[in-house]
């Protein structure tokens, strides 16, 4: 379930309408409110049309405000900037504010037209976020907050922010206001944003807490989880502790918080963790050419997602997210939302996220991807990529652990987890309600489980088995990299039952095991209520990581 969070003004009630006083054209400044200063903005001309090595980016002219020497505790100062984006924008246009000294607090309220488009034409979506004196260097040191489309006004002060921001001092210097316009309608964008600083001694900064990176497990086992889930610190609708309810109802045993461009959710999930729910850290990196789940990242971690793959710069951001102690998985890498697609290649994926929210054809091409990566890893005798499902919940009514990855980790603890996630130990089950157990066996006692590799000659005859429960009327298949080779009759009422089959290693380099639901069209596979990763067969090929 690829939510696209580019839309309308999501997470905070308020309505994006159109500005009821636009002037139509660029680079307007106007001085509102009261406590403001003399000395007000500098227009906003194309100033500084700059490529890095990463995405174009269009810097505006300066936002001033008035010498804070004169401020009293309270007083505001506020500007109002209007302009037209063009289509063909930049990915990022950066609108410089002079902070000056003393302020307590700064607020940024947005607005943009909407107008009518013909149908098949992309209308406008405007994004937003901020960077602190520090600056917009590619890296991310300056960063202060996201909330893309998913609100219309922020604030950030030392003790609070608005979610998806970070708290902490209103320092002086220059701060960049981050505009993003994901999609420019023929007409234009036309937008105002509205500045607005309160002056006084700032609040007292709170020290985050993070949640612990061990729960009470059961030794090795294994251990439900759902690795792709999103709040009201990005795009979601949920509290944290509302989704730590949920995935407590759903029989899950971890989570991993993964918001948009933002790990400002971070420090709010340590009161909902438990000895019966781990809960990991993350982000989505939601770039132009795709998204990718960080999971399990070190606490405060913020990965840039300002690049497109002709940047050629997300090899280093991969190499950042594993020295953060995170895995890098690409998500949903079939969605058909704009940006959503996943276009970095995988060569730095070390999990893919194969089945995304309610199993869709986007999961199904997926699947198959997936499953050429397998044959290409057998027949280059290198590291293969292990699959796993997510739920992508953001709101009522979207499910959370649905589906669910299954692990068997050595504990329930961070590293153990991840180790049997980048090991390929698991498998993806569509609720709390289905589980397989999957098995190889050799005619000399020789086992094997998923994600193993069952190490015999290329003529011993193998047996793969299956058992299922929690399945209905379900079709078993085992597929190898020929393909399908094996369907068995629907499991019964009771919704358990087996599967066993016979091959040997120079007929099926691998065997993964689905279970699928009816056919809905003739002809064509059911929905997916569970699949595994692959049993490796013969002497050959280790699974990277494992």
């Amino acid at each position: 379930m690829c939510d696209d969070h580019h839309g309308d003004g999501h997470g905070d009630g308020n309505d994006r309408g159109d500005a009821s006083d636009r002037d139509g054209g660029t680079g307007r400044t106007e001085r509102g409110e009261r406590g403001e200063r003399d000395g007000g903005g500098t227009g906003l001309g194309r100033r500084a049309l700059f490529v890095t090595s990463a995405a174009a980016a269009l810097t505006l002219g300066s936002v001033t405000f008035g010498s804070s020497g004169a401020a009293a505790d309270g007083d505001q100062e506020t500007r109002t900037i209007r302009g037209t984006l063009p289509t063909g924008s930049p990915d990022f246009v950066y609108l410089p504010v002079e902070v000056p000294a003393g302020v307590r607090e700064l607020k940024v309220a947005y607005s943009y037209d909407r107008p009518s488009v013909p149908a098949g034409t992309a209308g406008n979506a405007l994004d937003i976020g901020v960077f602190d004196e520090r600056g917009t260097d590619l890296g991310g040191q300056g960063f202060r907050g996201w909330s893309g489309g998913a609100r219309t006004e922020f604030f950030i002060r030392a003790d609070e922010a608005t979610p998806g921001y970070v708290p902490g001092p209103v320092r002086p210097g220059t701060w960049h206001i981050a505009l993003g316009p994901y999609t420019v309608a023929p007409q234009g964008l036309p937008y105002e944003i509205t500045i607005t600083l309160t002056y006084g001694a700032p609040g007292e900064r709170v020290k985050p807490v993070y949640p612990p990176e061990r729960a009470r497990g059961r030794g090795r086992a294994w251990y439900r989880g759902d690795c792709h889930l999103h709040s009201w610190y990005s795009d979601g609708r949920r509290t944290p502790a509302e989704i730590a309810a949920l995935a407590r109802a759903a029989g899950l045993d971890f989570i991993n918080s993964s918001e948009h461009n933002t790990q400002s959710a971070h420090a709010h999930w340590a009161e909902h963790a438990g000895e019966d729910l781990l809960i990991l850290l993350g982000e989505e990196v939601t770039t132009r050419n795709g998204h990718v789940v960080a999971l399990g990242m070190d606490p405060g971690t913020f990965v840039d997602w300002r690049y497109r793959a002709r940047d050629n710069r997300f090899g280093a951001f991969a190499r950042q997210i594993r020295r953060a102690g995170g895995l890098v998985v690409p998500a949903h890498p079939h969605a058909t939302c704009v940006g959503c697609n996943w276009k970095f290649g995988f060569g730095e994926a070390d999990v893919v996220e194969v089945w995304n929210g309610g199993y869709s054809p986007e999961d199904e091409v997926a699947l198959a991807d997936w499953d050429g990566m397998l044959v290409a890893s057998v027949r280059a005798g290198r590291g293969w990529i292990p699959a796993m499902g997510n739920s992508d919940a953001h709101r009522d009514p979207d499910p959370v652990g649905r589906p669910q990855t299954v692990v068997l980790a050595d504990d329930l603890t961070r590293d153990a987890i991840q180790d049997g996630l980048r090991a390929g130990r698991s498998y993806v089950a569509e609720s709390k309600d289905v589980s397989v157990a999957f098995t190889a066996s050799g005619a000399r006692g020789e086992h094997a489980g998923i994600g193993e590799r069952l190490k015999v000659d290329r003529d011993t005859p193998v047996t793969v088995r299956l058992e299922a429960t929690g399945a209905p009327g379900c079709l078993i298949r085992f597929v190898t990299d020929q393909g399908v080779l094996f369907t068995s009759p629907a499991l019964p009422d009771s919704g358990t039952g087996s599967a066993e089959w016979r091959t040997t290693a120079s007929y099926a380099a691998y065997v993964r095991a689905e279970v699928r639901h009816p056919p809905v069209i003739p002809g064509f596979p059911g929905p997916m209520a569970a699949f595994t990763n692959p049993i490796f067969l013969g002497r050959r090929q280790r699974p990277t990581g494992g």
